[in-house]
């Protein structure tokens, strides 16, 4: 089982940036495809990017298409999400998670606590 310790959030006006980061454990994280999701007050979990296991596939909800960007680094169990021209729509509790496949976006593991992201307008 892969734990997960997502950071990075943070508050930040309207065209900000922030990078957040997803730390895994397990020496199995180089073989698994990741993704990034996120949760806004009174809404359900939804999914905003993947990415395979290296690195070479990426996909995006049509909501962050163009200003956010996943990448990973295998060598530091690392994955990231790049969030640049932030929205306050953007604001949530973004979490990390393995995916069954990158194109499923389906997510496969156990939910770290996640990262709180709030946009201000």
């Amino acid at each position: 089982q892969v734990q997960l310790v997502e950071s990075g959030g943070g508050l930040v006006q309207a065209g900000g940036s922030l990078r957040l980061s997803c730390a895994a454990s397990g020496r199995i994280f180089s073989s698994l495809d990741m993704g990034w999701f996120r949760r806004a007050p009174g809404k359900e979990r939804e999914f905003v990017a993947t990415i395979n296991w290296s690195g070479g596939i990426t996909y995006y909800a049509d909501s962050v298409k163009g200003r956010f960007t996943i990448s990973r680094d295998n060598a530091k169990n690392t994955v990231y999400l790049q969030m640049n021209r932030l929205k306050p729509e953007d604001t949530a509790v973004y979490y990390c998670n393995q995916v069954y496949a990158a194109i499923s976006k389906a997510p496969g593991g156990s939910w770290g606590q996640g990262t709180q992201v709030t946009v201000s307008s």
